[in-house]
């Protein structure tokens, strides 16, 4: 790979420690670029070792600013474990068997803006529903839910250029 995808990786995590620690917008919005992350790991890894590195990721999020200790990781792993099978389903199965990265040069943006909004979204609808989603309105949860995955997925769209640039 020309570019160290790691040390882009962990800057974007500590990216991600500080925008959970010190950007709270409005209640309605819950900022994240895990997913995007996650979605943006090298498909050469496999499955496992996704959900550890996303396990990881997490917890180190929980820990360090959120303070509710494990719900990114219960949020985020599903995205891991789903991150091939929708890559193959999005970008088509040659990017797996290639163990090629995605961009928005070779798949298009309509396509990686999708591939963002599904991951997003699977974040979202875990992490809310794990944040007292029972015991809140209908009406706050969906709100907060279209707010946060409108925002993340703007906010998404520069992180996967930054882990998955075009090195064609």
């Amino acid at each position: 790979m020309k570019h160290n995808f790691f040390i882009r990786y962990f800057l974007l995590l500590a990216a991600q420690i500080l925008l959970c620690g010190y950007f709270h917008l409005t209640p309605y919005i819950m900022l994240s670029i895990l997913p995007a992350m996650v979605l943006c790991i090298p498909t050469r890894i496999g499955t496992p070792t996704a959900m550890v590195i996303a396990f990881l990721s997490a917890l180190a999020v929980d820990f360090l600013a959120e303070g509710l200790p494990g719900i990114n990781a219960l949020a985020l792993v599903p995205v891991a474990f789903c991150r091939k099978t929708l890559c193959g389903l999005i970008f088509g199965s040659e990017l797996l068997v290639r163990e090629d990265s995605f961009s928005i040069a070779k798949y298009g943006a309509l396509k990686v803006i999708f591939a963002i909004s599904v991951v997003q979204a699977l974040f979202l609808l875990v992490y809310l529903w794990a944040d007292g989603g029972g015991a809140r309105p209908l009406g706050f949860n969906l709100l907060r839910f279209v707010c946060s995955l409108a925002a993340g997925v703007l906010l998404s769209v520069p992180v996967t250029h930054v882990l998955c640039p075009d090195d064609r």
